[in-house]
């Protein structure tokens, strides 16, 4: 069982690129990539910007809960005619992560030989997802982006743009995000992974056409964890403090409210996701290097010439402060600035007023260049 989407199922608004992908760890990978527009591309291509999602999100950025889309646009406060990224007057390019579930290629697709990829589907690294994003840009004829924004894993993508391709992004927003990952996030990621692998529905990533199969269990149990650092204690404790689920007391084996609220976001993933998706996704984010081969994340840091906003959650307990001021310090010219907010990591999906105002510092004063 997966939540992935599959060929046959309404394509919604998605539409398909295809290519091959030389990998990080050698060979080569064919590959569809999904993806969703707003707005109009103008003549000279110079208006489009690319939006990245993060590890559990997909192309549908705007737009309700539909026929092919399981959920709404993440971003429905940002992006849209008269918003902050102004679809009025930007082509918004909104691509499904190469590895994930939601149409591009990944392990619930079909391998060359018709069955699923499984656990066949190779380790992808960010720098081979913003190549693979690189074949989407020409396709569409897109030279140069007028910036590339995105947010947690999405932001490793952003950065990884700017610094592998310098001379096709103009402006770069960078949130909640860091230039490697780190111990501490890296050591949250191995009790999911675990999660996932020990359920017997794993069946060694094979699950996808194995009737009643698919470790929907571990990879609820992998969301738990994820989700309680995504929020902030103070968050928590103020929303559920100790309190009980209604009709439910934790001394004859009932739950405290925090755990509903941790059992319907696991219920909610399983429903539109797949493990497989999440293994291979959340081992590229553990990848995640800017400096690996370039001479360290300094280095290539110095690569990038897009102006840049690198932006932080000051409640933020897993993507913490001063990996975006690192950012901020080590990219020539750019901007640091901080999100305030009670909702720790998931602030870049929900402070939508205050992005909003990064963006147009961004976008509406082009020929600034911006200092700390």
């Amino acid at each position: 069982m997966t939540g992935a989407w599959r060929a046959g199922d309404p394509r919604g608004r998605r539409r398909f690129v295809t290519g091959v992908q030389p990998l990080e760890t050698g060979g080569t990978l064919p590959f569809t990539l999904a993806y969703e527009t707003w707005g109009t591309l103008n003549p000279s291509a110079s208006n489009a910007i690319l939006v990245e999602h993060a590890l559990t999100g997909d192309s549908h950025a705007v737009g309700p809960a539909e026929e092919g889309h399981v959920s709404p646009g993440w971003w429905d406060g940002l992006i849209g005619p008269g918003k902050a990224i102004d679809t009025d007057a930007f082509f918004v390019v909104v691509p499904n992560v190469l590895g994930g579930c939601q149409g591009s290629t990944g392990p619930p697709s079909p391998h060359p030989d018709g069955k699923p990829w499984g656990s066949r589907f190779p380790g992808v690294t960010v720098r081979d997802q913003v190549g693979a994003e690189t074949v989407l840009a020409d396709a569409l004829g897109i030279g140069r982006w007028a910036a590339v924004a995105g947010g947690s894993m999405g932001g490793m993508r952003a950065l990884e743009w700017a610094v592998s391709e310098p001379d096709r992004v103009e402006a770069l927003l960078v949130l909640a995000s860091t230039a490697q990952a780190s111990a501490d996030q890296i050591a949250w990621a191995a009790p999911q992974l675990h999660a996932i692998r020990a359920d017997p529905g794993w069946h060694g990533g094979d699950y996808h056409d194995v009737p009643g199969g698919g470790p929907d269990a571990g990879l609820g149990i992998a969301r738990r964890i994820a989700h309680a650092t995504y929020r902030s204690e103070a968050e928590l404790s103020q929303r559920f403090g100790r309190r009980h689920q209604d009709g439910e007391d934790p001394l004859r084996g009932g739950r405290f409210a925090v755990e509903s609220y941790l059992d319907h976001h696991a219920g909610k993933l399983s429903r539109r996701f797949d493990a497989g998706s999440y293994v291979v996704l959340t081992e590229s984010m553990n990848t995640h290097d800017v400096g690996r081969g370039r001479g360290g994340a300094a280095n290539a840091l110095g690569r990038i010439t897009a102006r840049t906003v690198a932006a932080g959650v000051d409640s933020d307990r897993l993507y913490p402060l001063y990996q975006s001021r690192a950012l901020a310090d080590g990219i020539d010219g750019a901007e640091f600035a901080v999100i305030a907010s009670p909702y720790g990591h998931d602030s870049f999906l929900i402070e939508t007023e205050q992005i909003g105002r990064l963006v147009k510092l961004l976008l509406d004063q082009p020929t600034r260049v911006m200092s700390r």
